[in-house]
C-alpha cells in the first residue's frame, strides 16, 4: 500500500450535463438567423449588424464541439484545462462545456476496435476497448500468451488464463497509470507467476494428498489469481470478474520424462490391482478344494499351485497350458 500512496488517485464524479436535442436545435436555428442577417446586414450595409453577424457565425460553431452520444456502457472522461471536470456515463445525447476534452490513454495507443495491445515481445488481445475516446464500460477479455514458469517443486510448466474485466472507476482508470490495459497485462503476467510458484504441478504419491495443486485444485488457483489481480489492480479502478487457466502443460524439456514417470506410476497402479485380486482368487480356490475334498494337497503341492495361479493370472501373456499325463506324484 505504501507504494500505491506515491500514485494521486482521482475519485469518479458526474460531469456537468443537459440534453443535447435542444442545443442543437438553438444552436442550429441562431447560427441560420446569424447567416441570414449577414446577407441583409450586406444588402442593407449596416456595419454594426455585419459585424454581429460575422462574429456569430465565427463563433457559432462551438457549441457543437459540446454535443456527446453515447451507447449502452460507455463514458467519457473529460477535462477542462488540463483539471478533471467529470465523467460522462449512460446513453443518450448530452451537451456539456464545449471546451472539455475526452480523454482516454489506452485509446490513444491502440484506437482500434478489437484491438491487440503489443506489450513487449507479446500481443494482447484486449477485446473491444474504446472507439472515439469513449471508455469501454462493458465486461471485456484478457488473454494474455502461454508463460513458462516454474511450480513449487521446481518444474517448469507452461500456463496461461483469460481473465475477464471491467472498469470500474474511469477516473482511476484514466489518471492513475498510463494506460490501464497494458497495466492489466502486466499486472495478470506478475500474480500469474506469484501463485504458480506457491503450487506444485500434481500431488505425488509420497506429498500429502491434501496439499493443492495446479491440475487438481483449478477452482481454488483461479479464485486465488483472481483476488491476487484485483489486489494489483485496484489503484487503476478495474475490476476482475473472473480469471481461469486456460491451458496447463508441462514445459517440452521434460515433458517426456514427466509422461514416463506417470505411465511407470499408472502400470504399478494396476499391477499392485492385480495382485490384490489374484491373491484373493488364489485364497478362493484353496478354500473351495478343501471345504468340497476334491483333492488333498500337503504344503509343498500347495505351494506350487498357488505359485501357478499367480502366474497365469498376473502374468501379461496369455497362458501356456502343460498336460501331464503321468502321476502326479
Amino acid at each position: 500500500m505504501e507504494k500505491n500512496e506515491r500514485i494521486v488517485v482521482v475519485e469518479e464524479k458526474t460531469a456537468t450535463e443537459r440534453s443535447g436535442m435542444p442545443v442543437l436545435i438553438l444552436t442550429t436555428l441562431i447560427y441560420l438567423a446569424a447567416c441570414v442577417g449577414l446577407g441583409l446586414a450586406i444588402w442593407q450595409r449596416m456595419i454594426p449588424l455585419i459585424v454581429l453577424t460575422s462574429i456569430v457565425i465565427l463563433i457559432g460553431w462551438l457549441p457543437y464541439c459540446g454535443l456527446k452520444i453515447l451507447r449502452p456502457n460507455e463514458a467519457y472522461v473529460l477535462t477542462l484545462f488540463g483539471k478533471y471536470y467529470g465523467t460522462l456515463k449512460g446513453p443518450g445525447f448530452y451537451f456539456v462545456n464545449p471546451f472539455t476534452s475526452a480523454l482516454n490513454p489506452a485509446g490513444n495507443k491502440d484506437g482500434i476496435t478489437g484491438a491487440e495491445i503489443a506489450v513487449g515481445d507479446t500481443k494482447v488481445s484486449m477485446g473491444e476497448i474504446v472507439t472515439n475516446n469513449r471508455i469501454s464500460l462493458k465486461s471485456l477479455t484478457l488473454s494474455n500468451d502461454k508463460q513458462k514458469i516454474n511450480d513449487k517443486l521446481g518444474n517448469p510448466i507452461e500456463i496461461g488464463i483469460v481473465v475477464v474485466w471491467r472498469v470500474a472507476n474511469t477516473a482511476r482508470a484514466v489518471f492513475s497509470v498510463d494506460n490501464y490495459a497494458e497495466f492489466l497485462s502486466i499486472q495478470c503476467d506478475s500474480a500469474l507467476r506469484n501463485i504458480v510458484r506457491l503450487y506444485p504441478y500434481d500431488v505425488t504419491d509420497d506429498s500429502n494428498l491434501s496439499e493443492k495443486s495446479l491440475r487438481g485444485s483449478s477452482m481454488e488457483i483461479a479464485e486465488s489469481l483472481q483476488n491476487e489481480i484485483q489486489a494489483k489492480v485496484e489503484v487503476a479502478g478495474l475490476e476482475i470478474i473472473e480469471a481461469k487457466i486456460t491451458s496447463l502443460a508441462y514445459a517440452p524439456e521434460i515433458a517426456a520424462a514427466m509422461l514416463q514417470r506417470q505411465q511407470a506410476s499408472a502400470v504399478v497402479d494396476a499391477k499392485q490391482l492385480i495382485v490384490e485380486a489374484a491373491v484373493g482368487m488364489v485364497e478362493t480356490a484353496l478354500n473351495k478344494l478343501t471345504e468340497n475334498e476334491i483333492v488333498h494337497l500337503d504344503e509343498e503341492r500347495k505351494a506350487a499351485m498357488v505359485s501357478n495361479l499367480l502366474v497365469v493370472l498376473c502374468g501379461s501373456r496369455d497362458a501356456q497350458p502343460v498336460v501331464n499325463s503321468g502321476s502326479l506324484y
